[in-house]
């Protein structure tokens, strides 16, 4: 079995050939799949590509694939096996760990799709090959952009800590205390250069919301106009019937205050801004044209500028990190690649149009949400204060951990720390009462620090835990959210940040009933035990689920992939399977089908962090639940599914 192709690695890249309306493969100069998109997965015989076409066909096939060229580019016809005509089209690809790739791409014989023929009848490979190429750049700008911000954030939190210490050192000092000051707005300008970091990455964990966009640019008139200047004349235009969104409110607000302030600066602090709200339904044409996007429907958002324009040929480089058309010195180039982080991140589009001379128009559009608009309540924070409680800290970075340890000690906590998983554990397993475990995310070792948390609640039920990170890996964030449950507070953060933070988690802890014994069943509630078996790679999110079946009186079978379930399902009576969508190895999907061969009749909910749920078929018996979600959501849901 040949190794695969990384595309399957790369989300952005996936989600873009999964969209295209033909198929798509990486082949083997022997014929081997190295990968495939949804479209050809579901076309091709278990036999591989080769044993889809006739003898004929598959020798013009083995020929091309020995020396592709312009000619195979161009694409020839040939017919399959049961004798349908097809076009195919072959070219020549190098991949850094594989060497010589072929792609390849195959539809009908007559099947005319936008992005699939060009004008002259060609094959249109160069069109899928030049959104590849794109596609591969932005998200290894991406990996490397999150990376860095990662490491950046974690010498800001240690300067920040510091700094934080000192100035109760220096109380009193006026002019050590206007200098101590000063260093800490630089530590708040870094923070947000690495704001911008993560969200071009798209490693920022999302908090979303379903928000009317409308009443949101309406709230923001005020804060936009000062911004702005007087001198810069604003419109908003929102259209009536608008639908609603889920997306995070403070990073829509990022964006927009992100555009008008580039607008500002490309009409030199005079002229009319234009911010319109409206919904737009992108059709199938559309979303082809645009490898990464899915058809449907979508909350528009336009601001439009009387400013100088953007040459059109740099007008592809302006979402890229670091790129700026101002002057050095007068931006950081990282505006409009957070605005395009944000929205990929929350499964939109961005498009920008510009003439020079005349103005530039950037149009964002987010996925209809048809959930009820959330309330936004602004909390009053309450003021600072410690406690007494034993806090567990485990952090690999030297400084960090010094730095931490001593901001809780001044707070009044008793602290122990730790500077891996596996010592940590070492430490709650000695049987000192533990309050909290405060542990970074990415830690060294095999031992992850979701597991580590699930660990610590199994042998100290009563523990309360915090995550902090500059940057997830998705270990506790799943379709850009924080998974349900997990609180993370994002380096760097202040004393007053960590102390409220470490507050509202032990206040949680210690509340008499958690969320979930909260949700007491009714008596029409309760039902047969089933037994469900759930599948997901996640520790904390698979315990988490099994505790809201189980106080349900459900029986819990649990598997961390595909592999595992497959083997609890052959020894094991299941009722339902509950699985994720993005599982390690198989798929949530493929891992339904399978199971199915030999219980056709298995009810399937899967649980996912995207609405959209690409390549899941609903009916009867097969039902989406989104990520987060209740305990009385989840059994709302198997109820429908396995009523019987």
């Amino acid at each position: 079995m040949p190794p695969s192709l990384a595309l399957q690695d790369h989300s952005l890249i996936s989600r873009s050939l999964d969209s295209l309306p033909y198929g798509f493969v990486a082949l083997s100069p022997a014929g081997d799949i190295l990968y495939a998109n949804a479209w050809a997965a579901g076309r091709m015989p278990e036999g591989g590509f080769l044993s889809m076409w006739n003898a004929e066909g598959r020798e013009r096939v083995e020929a091309a694939l020995a020396v592709p060229g312009e000619e195979t580019a161009r694409g020839f016809q040939i017919a399959t096996a049961t004798g349908g005509p097809w076009r195919v089209a072959f070219e020549a690809w190098n991949d850094q760990a594989l060497g010589p790739v072929v792609l390849g791409t195959f539809q009908p014989a007559g099947a005319v799709d936008g992005g699939w023929t060009q004008g002259d009848g060609d094959m249109a490979l160069g069109i899928t090959h030049g959104q590849l190429r794109q596609a591969q750049k932005m998200d290894a700008i991406g990996k490397l952009t999150g990376g860095v911000a990662h490491d950046f954030n974690n010498l800001l939190q240690v300067i920040s800590g510091n700094l934080q210490l000192l100035g109760a050192d220096i109380a009193g000092n006026a002019r050590a205390e206007r200098r101590v000051a000063n260093a800490m707005a630089g530590v708040t300008r870094g923070t947000k250069l690495a704001a911008q970091l993560l969200a071009f990455g798209r490693r920022q964990p999302l908090a979303p919301k379903v928000v009317n966009i409308g009443r949101f640019v309406r709230d923001m008139d005020d804060l936009l106009r000062r911004a702005l200047g007087e001198a810069i004349e604003v419109e908003t235009v929102v259209a009536g019937g608008l639908w609603n969104t889920l997306i995070d409110p403070g990073n829509v607000e990022n964006a927009l205050l992100n555009l008008a302030i580039n607008a500002r600066d490309a009409m030199e602090g005079q002229g009319k801004l234009t911010i319109e709200a409206g919904n737009a339904l992108l059709d199938a044409t559309y979303a082809d044209a645009h490898g990464d996007l899915r058809p449907g429907q979508y909350v528009m958002i336009a601001v439009t500028d009387t400013g100088t324009g953007i040459p059109p040929e740099i007008i592809e480089q302006v979402f890229e990190p670091f790129f700026t058309t101002k002057p050095e010195g007068r931006g950081t180039g990282l505006g409009l690649s957070m605005v395009y982080g944000f929205v990929k991140q929350s499964g939109g589009h961005v498009k920008i149009y510009s003439e020079p001379g005349h103005g530039t128009t950037v149009k964002i559009y987010l996925p209809r949400s048809t959930q009820s608009e959330d309330r936004v309540v602004a909390v009053e924070e309450e003021g600072v204060r410690g406690g007494d409680e034993t806090v567990l800290v485990v952090e690999d970075d030297d400084a960090v951990r010094e730095t931490v340890v001593g901001m809780l000690g001044d707070l009044g906590y008793r602290v122990l720390k730790a500077r891996d998983a596996q010592s940590a554990l070492s430490i709650i397993e000695s049987g000192i009462a533990i309050d909290l475990l405060f542990t970074d995310v990415v830690m060294p070792g095999t031992l992850r620090s979701p597991e580590l948390a699930r660990k610590a609640v199994e042998r100290q039920p009563g523990i309360a835990v915090l995550f902090t990170s500059g940057y997830t890996e998705n270990a506790i964030v799943h379709g850009g959210r924080l998974d349900e449950g997990v609180e993370l507070l994002s380096k760097p953060y202040t004393r007053d940040q960590l102390a409220r933070r470490v507050r509202h988690v032990l206040a949680t802890r210690q509340r008499p009933a958690d969320p979930i014994a909260a949700v007491a069943p009714s008596e029409s509630d309760r039902v047969a035990p089933l037994r469900v078996l759930v599948v997901e790679d996640d520790a904390l999110i698979r315990m988490s689920i099994s505790e809201m079946l189980e106080s349900r009186g459900h029986i819990v079978f649990e598997a961390g992939d595909g592999t595992e379930a497959t083997r609890l399902h052959a020894s094991e009576t299941i009722d339902v399977l509950l699985a994720d969508v993005g599982l390690p190895g198989i798929s949530g999907v493929e891992l339904a089908a399978r199971l199915r061969k030999s219980q056709p009749t298995l009810p399937v909910l899967y649980a996912t962090g995207d609405h959209l749920a690409n390549g899941v078929v609903r009916d009867e018996r097969t039902a989406i639940i989104v990520k987060p979600y209740g305990v009385a959501d989840l059994m709302q849901a198997i109820d429908r599914i396995a009523r019987r």
